[in-house]
C-alpha cells in the first residue's frame, strides 16, 4: 500500500466536490485493504473506503477524513459449467470494465447494467442496478472483512439482504468488501430476457426479447447517456454521481393517489409499485437544468433526476439543492425523496 499526497477529493468523484482529507491510502490488493481497514478500526478515527467515486458526495471540510483508495483489480473464471460461468471479480475492477468483459465473452446477466460507472466492490452496497437487472440477481458470494468479528470470511449473497438499491451494508452492516463472485449464463451471445420495456421499444422488439450482448450494451449506454448518466469528459451533464435520490416503493393502494400518467413500475406482483423520481420532481415545479439562484449545483439538463456541478460548485451547494427538491416534492406529493450517493462530513 502507498500513502498518496492529501489532495481535494473533488478530484476522486465524479460530482467534482470534497474537500482535503487528512490521508489517503492507496491498496492494490485485498491483504493490503484488509490490513488498512484494520489500522483503521484500531486508531478509531474517521475513515472512508473510495472506489470510483462515482456515488459518493463528500463535504468541503474533511480534514479529520482517512480515506482508503480500492485498487485491487482482476477478473477471473473460478468454474465453469456448461450453460453458466462462475467470476470472481477483485473489488477495485471498474464496474463497466467487467461488463464490457462479459460481453465480450459472450456471458449474460450484467449487460443492461453498462454505462454505470464505480467499481465492483462498490456495487453491493446499494444493490445497483438498471434496466431491469439487479447485481443482487447475479452475485453468489463476497468475500468480506466484517467490523465486528474482523475476520475475513466468504459470505453467501443472502447475507447482505439485498432488496431494491439496498442492503444490510446500508443498515448497519460494517466492514470491507474484498472480492465479488458472480454466476453469469452462457446463452449463445444472447443476453438474459429482457426485463426493461425502454430497451426493448427502442430497438423494436418485443418485451422479454432475447438480444444480441452486445446490442443491448450499445443501447444502454446510448440511453443512458442520453440521460447524462454516463461519465465522459464532454458532457457537463454526466458531472454528477448519477440519479441523486432512489425511485421510491409505495403500496399498491398509495399508488393510485397518482396520476394515471405517471410512470410506474409494479413490484412484488402488484403489491408494492416504484414511482419515477424524476417525474415527482419535475411534477413539484423543478424543471430540468434549475439551480437555486447564485448557486452554481444545477438539476441536470437532462435528466431530473440527476443533480450537476455546473462548474465550481460546493459540497454545500449540491446539499442545499437536494434538500430542496426533497422539501418540495414532500410539500406537493407527500413523499419522502432518499439520497442515492452516500454522504460523507456532512
Amino acid at each position: 500500500m502507498s500513502l498518496i499526497k492529501p489532495a481535494p477529493l473533488a478530484s476522486f468523484t465524479t460530482m467534482q466536490v470534497g474537500g482535503v482529507p487528512k490521508a489517503i491510502l492507496k491498496c492494490e490488493s485485498t491483504s493490503e485493504l484488509y490490513q488498512a481497514a484494520l489500522a483503521a478500526w484500531e486508531q478509531d478515527e474517521p475513515f472512508q473506503i473510495l472506489g470510483g467515486g462515482s456515488n459518493t458526495v463528500f463535504a468541503d471540510e474533511v480534514s479529520d477524513l482517512n480515506v482508503i483508495l480500492v485498487a485491487n483489480r482482476g477478473i477471473e473464471i473460478v468454474a465453469e459449467e456448461q450453460d453458466s460461468v462462475l467470476v470472481r471479480v477483485q473489488a477495485g475492477e471498474g464496474w463497466d470494465e467487467f461488463v464490457a468483459w462479459a460481453v465480450e465473452h459472450g456471458y449474460a446477466g450484467v449487460e443492461a447494467m453498462s454505462g454505470i460507472p464505480g467499481t465492483v466492490g462498490a456495487t453491493p452496497v446499494q444493490n445497483v442496478g438498471g434496466y431491469g437487472q439487479e447485481v443482487s440477481q447475479v452475485i453468489t458470494q463476497i468475500e468480506f472483512l466484517e467490523r465486528e468479528s474482523q475476520e475475513v470470511e466468504i459470505k453467501p449473497a443472502e447475507f447482505f439482504r439485498f432488496e431494491y438499491r439496498d442492503s444490510a451494508l446500508k443498515h448497519g452492516l460494517e466492514g470491507v468488501i474484498g472480492w465479488v463472485e458472480f454466476r453469469l449464463q452462457k446463452l449463445g451471445g444472447l443476453s438474459v430476457h429482457m426485463a426493461s420495456g425502454q430497451i426493448t421499444n427502442h430497438l423494436g422488439a418485443p418485451y422479454g426479447s432475447q438480444l444480441p450482448l452486445q446490442t443491448v450494451r450499445d443501447t444502454v449506454i446510448e440511453l443512458r447517456s442520453g440521460k447524462g448518466m454516463v461519465v465522459r469528459p464532454d458532457d457537463p451533464a454526466s458531472v454528477s454521481c448519477g440519479s441523486f435520490f432512489t425511485n421510491p416503493v409505495v403500496s399498491r393502494l398509495k399508488a393510485m393517489d397518482f396520476p394515471e400518467q405517471m410512470q410506474k413500475w409494479e413490484m412484488d406482483e402488484g403489491e408494492r409499485v416504484k414511482l419515477s423520481a424524476g417525474w415527482l420532481i419535475e411534477n413539484a415545479g423543478i424543471p430540468k437544468g434549475y439551480a437555486l439562484p447564485g448557486s452554481k449545483a444545477r438539476v441536470s439538463p437532462k435528466h431530473a433526476l440527476a443533480i450537476t456541478n455546473a462548474g465550481g460548485a460546493s459540497a454545500q451547494e449540491i446539499i442545499e439543492l437536494a434538500r430542496y427538491i426533497q422539501e418540495r416534492v414532500a410539500a406537493r406529493w407527500g413523499i419522502n425523496l432518499i439520497p442515492e450517493p452516500n454522504l460523507i462530513g456532512f
